[in-house]
């Protein structure tokens, strides 16, 4: 063998198990993305979506969501892409106030923004996914605001339930 043979060998095998070792998950840098259906549809793991989406019934659905293994999309909310895996057709994504990242199928994401069951457009900043976004009580503290003397965000008195007089 000559030496040019050894040089083209080595590099078409290098090449090869550099191809081979892609791993074709995405790792997306602040992107975002609006969800285009309401229903259990995103999970902790690939298989419980595979689940819920192959097999969907009223009783897995209950179980699924019994058990903490299906959270309920609703259309229009905004989500922080986490990673996106083509292959599967799945993407993992965060959304403000859950502790962990789920997966959904790409196909129920947007990249559009997409109305909210109030007719709102949702955006990084104002769902709280936004690294930007400064507390109102921070704001608060800058401005010298404070709020007005005998008004209080909560509620001091719950409101009673109704009740219907008793028939004679």
């Amino acid at each position: 063998m000559n030496a040019k043979s050894v040089v083209f060998g080595a590099l078409v095998f290098g090449l090869a198990s550099t191809a081979l070792s892609i791993n074709d998950a995405k790792q997306p840098v602040d992107e975002y993305r609006w969800i285009v259906v309401d229903g259990p549809y995103a999970c902790p793991s690939k298989e419980d979506l595979r689940q819920i989406t192959k097999h969907h019934t009223d009783e897995i659905e209950l179980q699924m969501v019994d058990e903490l293994r299906a959270y309920y999309l609703i259309a229009g909310t905004i989500a922080q892409l986490v990673q996106e895996d083509s292959a599967s057709g799945m993407s993992q994504i965060h959304f403000e106030g859950i502790t962990r990242d789920l997966w959904t199928c790409t196909r129920f994401l947007s990249k559009r923004p997409v109305k909210d069951p109030y007719g709102v457009v949702e955006t990084p900043e104002t769902s709280g996914l936004s690294a930007q976004v400064t507390s109102t009580s921070d704001m608060r503290e800058r401005s010298g605001a404070t709020p007005a003397p005998g008004l209080s965000p909560q509620p001091t008195v719950s409101p009673a339930p109704r009740t219907m007089p008793a028939k004679p």
